[in-house]
């Protein structure tokens, strides 16, 4: 049985066995390879016996070493360490493990962070941690937000590296400020990312930035339009960034389509983006509520004003009341109109259960009641006493348990009841054909009264 006094003995006797151990030092670089590592990455590029890296900087490594020994940087007479590309991973498992074991110094040069959407994930599950020692440089996305200025603590990150497109689509229905964009060049790259931007409807709402060979002296940052080609000598090595930014306003707002418009073309609120209807379910919504040509139609929880303010392009005669308690929400519904050339009634900021039961405001023919939260019953009641003859109320609505409390309202008020369901699929590229994402489903509660 061992004493407290005998442990360090024992750590003593191990140590001599743990420094034998070879150790793989993975070394993360910029597009500049070699060139753009650091003294200490140098020094240690220096002692190993064996270097692993991406076929595009093996090139340069046997050169460098040859100036190295010719500037004196390398001991006269040292030997010349062996190559290995690491494009294929599972090919370096085994040697690499034959010159850990023979205590052979080595050394594995990775792109950016090797723990970040890297090779050291890959190392960590065939080499000890304790044989490890990681030295990131700076990760692509760094790099690319570095270049343009911008501070990226608000950012998402998609990797579509050997990944359908499908968690970039997802990614976009929730407009985020700035998302970094992996790209696999061998589906397309950058050219994929557009199209799968095209096909959310979300073009004119972002800045399209192609960010290639960073941290090369030829790399090459720049903004392309919408409609402009890539170019015809894109680097394999690049990403995309995409900066939400305020589409620009229509040129003339009786070209654009009577309804139905793309989600990019409205203005958002700057810390919910994303908090909108979306465009195939609008187009549902504008149908079930069966839009009369003159008379009220009230939106409550408005949003930025999208489903009524293209009812209001089908119908110019109705009388818009928007209702939304979101801060800024009246005077950006207000920008959301004149981008579209409608104008409401009225656009009121404020909780709606305060403002509803106001004389001020007109009895309603059609409502949407798309807000709410909890307070949504007590909304429903409300509109159902004000509900115009012949009125109809339609509520969007995410999940069974909200269905199974407004249904009821309804059916004692009288009202015939419609319910149905709506989903929605996007296409999106994958590889040569296309694949359909999905928009989250949306339930719909109808009311007609019928006299």
């Amino acid at each position: 049985m061992g004493t407290l006094g005998s442990e360090p003995a024992a750590t003593e006797r191990s140590e001599p066995a743990a420094k034998q151990r070879g150790v793989l030092e993975v070394i993360g670089t910029d597009a500049a390879g070699v060139a753009g590592l650091t003294p200490r990455s140098l020094e240690l590029l220096r002692g190993a016996r064996l270097v692993l890296a991406p076929t595009r900087l093996l090139g340069d490594l046997a050169p460098w070493w040859q100036q190295e020994l010719a500037a004196g940087r390398v001991p006269a007479g040292s030997e010349t360490p062996e190559l290995l590309a690491s494009d294929r991973p599972e090919l370096i498992i085994g040697p690499l493990e034959e010159s850990l074991a023979a205590g052979r110094p080595a050394v594995l040069l990775a792109s950016g962070d090797p723990l970040w959407f890297g090779i050291g994930r890959l190392l960590l599950q065939h080499v000890r941690p304790d044989q490890l020692r990681f030295h990131p440089a700076p990760s692509s996305l760094q790099l690319a937000f570095a270049r343009l200025g911008r501070p990226w603590q608000d950012a998402a990150w998609v990797s579509l590296h050997g990944r359908d497109p499908e968690p970039l689509a997802a990614a976009l229905q929730k407009r985020p400020a700035a998302l970094a964009v992996l790209t696999d060049p061998g589906r397309g790259g950058a050219e994929e990312v557009r199209r799968i931007l095209a096909a959310s409807g979300l073009a004119a709402a972002y800045g399209f930035w192609l960010c290639e060979r960073l941290g090369h002296p030829a790399e090459r940052v720049q903004r392309l339009a919408p409609d402009a080609p890539l170019p015809a000598d894109c680097d394999p090595l690049h990403l995309v960034l995409l900066i939400a930014e305020p589409p620009a306003p229509p040129a003339d707002p009786a070209a654009l389509p009577l309804f139905g418009l793309d989600d990019g073309l409205f203005l958002q609120h700057d810390d919910r983006p994303g908090l909108m209807t979306k465009r195939e379910v609008r187009i549902q919504l504008l149908a079930d509520l069966e839009l009369p040509a003159a008379g009220v139609l009230w939106d409550v929880g408005a949003g930025v004003g999208s489903v009524g303010l293209e009812a209001l392009r089908l119908r110019p005669a109705l009388a818009l009341w928007a209702l939304e308690r979101r801060g800024g929400s009246a005077a950006l519904i207000r920008a959301n109109a004149e981008r579209l050339g409608v104008e409401p009634a009225g656009v009121l900021e404020a909780d709606a259960l305060s403002v509803l039961d106001e004389d001020g405001l007109p009895d309603p023919d059609r409502v949407l009641l798309g807000g709410g939260g909890r307070q949504r019953l007590a909304l429903l009641e409300i509109v159902l006493r004000r509900l115009r003859p012949l009125g109809q109320v339609v509520i969007p609505l995410a999940t069974l348990e909200a269905l199974a409390q407004l249904r009821p309202p309804l059916e004692r008020a009288g009202l015939r009841v419609q319910v149905s369901q709506l989903q929605a699929w996007r296409g999106a590229p994958l590889a040569e054909g296309t694949r359909l994402a999905p928009l989250n489903p949306v339930l719909v509660l109808k009311g007609r009264r019928v006299d």
